[in-house]
């Protein structure tokens, strides 16, 4: 019995060093001048020497927070052990991760896609390249996920959405949106411009490699949908997935194992960049 109770102890012990950890760190934003909390998920070290890990960059939805996706999905921890992938899970607020051009203390185009992988790599041991960074998202976060791996293909060798609100004209008056861009007459090539089915006719086929998941019973299915068929078009190659499923967590807890897969399959395979 005191043997079994010794490994037992030994056992758990060992689950509980290789196990991935989780932090909240602050990170500043000099562009808003105001700091933000942001959750990292490192995965358990395999060896004795420090390893540059790869990063995913999950995006929260409208109406969430930094901790959504680590709360909704403890998954992710296993996730992050599973593939030696960091998982960095930033403060978006409700501002559609754009730069506003209305309002110029919301500049979140600029904080997440250069100032926090900034942060990222300065205070980790991470693979400091496009190849070694991916970024996704959910709901609003899937808007950001494409727009800012998209133009920020410099910075993002991958990028993905799940359940995207890719065509921020979908619904104008929801959302903040209206205070974001402006008047959508006014200013109706803004709407365009800063939406991800307005980039289409500027990326270039080889700029990153693309993952799109959404429900069929989503309604974001239909802008989704014209964004595939859009991509396709132009010749620009993505991995597209529709399955059944609605705008919630049930869905994106599934998706986001896909997208991570897919992720996980870049970083490693030099031939697929």
């Amino acid at each position: 019995m005191q043997k079994l109770c010794l490994l037992l102890l030994f056992s758990l012990t060992l689950l509980s060093v290789q196990a991935a950890v989780v932090d909240t760190v602050w990170i500043e934003s000099k562009a808003m001048k105001k700091s933000f909390r942001c959750v990292v998920i490192q995965p358990s070290q395999t060896t004795q020497q420090k390893v540059p890990y790869p990063v995913t960059y999950l995006l929260h939805g409208y109406g969430g927070w930094y901790a959504n996706w680590i709360i909704r999905v403890p998954a992710l921890k296993e996730y992050a052990d599973q593939y030696q992938m960091m998982l960095v899970c930033p403060e978006g607020n409700n501002d559609w991760y754009l730069n506003s051009p209305e309002i110029d203390s919301l500049q979140w185009e600029t904080y997440v896609a250069e100032e926090v992988p900034a942060y990222i790599d300065s205070h980790y041991s991470t693979k400091a390249s496009r190849e070694g960074r991916a970024i996704t998202g959910l709901s609003m976060g899937g808007h950001g996920g494409l727009y800012l791996g998209l133009k920020h293909s410099n910075t993002f060798g991958a990028c993905g959405s799940m359940s995207g609100g890719v065509d921020l004209s979908f619904r104008k008056n929801s959302w903040s949106l209206l205070r974001l861009l402006g008047d959508t007459i006014q200013h109706a090539q803004r709407w365009v411009d800063y939406s991800v089915t307005g980039l289409v006719d500027k990326i270039k086929p080889e700029a990153s490699k693309i993952i799109i998941d959404c429900g069929t019973e989503d309604f974001f299915f239909g802008i989704n949908e014209k964004l595939h068929q859009q991509l396709a078009a132009k010749g620009i190659p993505h991995e597209y997935t529709t399955r059944p499923g609605k705008h919630d967590w049930n869905y994106w807890t599934n998706a986001v194992a896909f997208q991570l897969l897919f992720f996980h399959h870049y970083f490693t395979n030099p031939t697929t960049r």
